[in-house]
């Protein structure tokens, strides 16, 4: 049975206004460090040559040259394939969920105290992958069979590595986001207040894609449970719901109570009253009561309002913070 969570709540943040703690990019840049995950994978597909584009051509009374065309050289419905893709979803799953976003690619925000947790648990995602590979590459030759029965004449071993071992993998690491380099400082220090000035304007950025990211969120979460307990089916019986429908607005409450940088005061009390709304409330006991949906539902459909005018204040509120922060440089 699924419960929200009824221990920790989201506190809606009351601060004096005017304090450079008080700045949501300053506290970003303050407490949080840059981290970057890569991966390298091994590429299934090929361009076809131009004979073999030539000849599929034909087929359709068309110029080679006109055409563009590739081939698929591995089965990634393969159980060993999948496994291993699995692994890299869980990675990038994992990795977005303990961060914030970063306007730079590839390049998320993640808290200091959460580092060292994240580093070892990157460290058992490694291991896990090394071993998904190694299973894939003892495929490999069954894999390589198949591809050839698939392909006929577009089938050439060259297309293959020997061994897949050393092909896919998985990187982290922290990049400095957060000061200019030192150096430049004693070299050209109107370079370096240069620099200052993009960095702080990057974490300006990046407390907007942080409040949008959760905004969004929210309002999909928010919702769907709503329309889910909402009314009933055209037959008459109550809709249909899943117990994600409650847990990921259970995971959301976590991670913003987490990782929120208070940069919107609406949005933190909207969360803590559709936190309110919903403690304590169990997926069945919505299902087995009418009267605990109708409650929780007409609820959050006030909630849901106030998100609507969230999402169509945002442009102009961001407009008025970035013409503050002009006024204040």
């Amino acid at each position: 049975m699924s419960t929200v969570m009824n221990s920790t709540e989201v506190r809606a943040a009351s601060r004096p206004q005017g304090h450079a703690g008080d700045d949501p990019a300053v506290r970003l840049r303050t407490t949080m460090a840059a981290c970057r995950v890569q991966f390298t994978w091994l590429g299934v597909r090929k361009s076809l040559t131009d004979p073999q584009k030539a000849r599929a051509a034909e087929a359709f009374e068309a110029e080679g040259r006109s055409l563009s065309a590739g081939k698929k050289l591995l089965d990634t419905g393969h159980e060993a394939f999948r496994a291993v893709t699995a692994i890299r979803t869980r990675i990038t799953s994992d990795w977005r969920g303990r961060t914030l976003p970063f306007p730079e690619p590839g390049v998320r925000l993640i808290r200091h105290d959460a580092i060292e947790r994240f580093d070892h648990r990157m460290a058992d995602y490694r291991s896990e992958l090394d071993e998904a590979v190694a299973m894939l590459d003892r495929r490999f030759d069954e894999l390589k069979s198949t591809a050839a029965q698939r392909l006929g004449s577009l089938y050439d071993p060259g297309d293959y590595p020997a061994a897949l071992t050393g092909l896919f993998g998985v990187a982290w690491d922290y990049p400095n986001v957060t000061e200019p380099p030192a150096y430049l400082l004693g070299l050209a220090p109107e370079l370096y207040e240069q620099e200052q000035r993009r960095v702080r304007a990057r974490f300006e950025e990046a407390a907007e894609l942080a409040e949008r990211a959760f905004l969004d969120e929210f309002a999909g979460l928010v919702a769907h449970l709503a329309e889910r307990i909402s009314g009933n089916n055209p037959d008459g019986t109550p809709k249909v719901f899943r117990d994600s429908a409650v847990d990921n607005l259970c995971e959301f409450f976590e991670r913003f109570r987490t990782l929120n940088v208070r940069s919107n005061d609406q949005l933190d009390a909207l969360v803590l009253e559709a936190q309110r709304t919903v403690r304590g409330v169990a997926a069945g006991d919505l299902r087995d009561s009418w009267s605990l949906r109708h409650e929780v539902a007409s609820r959050l459909a006030v909630v849901q309002s106030s998100i609507d005018t969230l999402l169509v204040d945002r442009p102009r509120r961001r407009l008025l913070r970035r013409t503050a922060t002009n006024l204040e440089a």
